[in-house]
């Protein structure tokens, strides 16, 4: 029924004027906003794919990643990112490093939330 329906996926967050200057600035992505301020983003990902954020008074982060974002290299890019003022997550009981990458446990993966705490990743592809 849905095989060839461009499907799309979405979260909230609680600022969109926010978020918007993170996923641009700090993470380098192409978004456009609808309705002004405030308003409902987009995130252009790469592949055509595009990523629909909207704003959320009574927003709750997600407790679960919602954006991975595959890397060749995850210690460059949590290197990167730090240095753009991202924090790496760090949860108890997973073998992370002192980086917040955790490795030979799956894949390479380190964790990092927006500025409404939903949850995002780089991942060794």
């Amino acid at each position: 029924m849905f095989r060839d329906t461009p499907a799309f996926g979405s979260f909230s967050v609680d600022d969109t004027d926010r978020a918007r200057e993170f996923y641009e600035r700090t993470l380098g992505l192409r978004v456009s906003q609808t309705g002004g301020t405030g308003g409902l983003l987009t995130l252009h990902l790469a592949g055509d794919r595009n990523v629909l954020v909207y704003p959320k008074a009574d927003h709750t982060p997600a407790a679960f990643t919602v954006l991975n974002f595959p890397v060749d290299d995850v210690d460059r890019a949590v290197e990167e990112l730090t240095a753009r003022g991202v924090r790496f997550a760090r949860y108890p009981g997973m073998p992370q490093d002192e980086k917040g990458i955790m490795r030979d446990n799956g894949p390479t993966i380190a964790w990092f939330t927006d500025p409404a705490g939903n949850i995002m990743s780089v991942i060794e592809q």
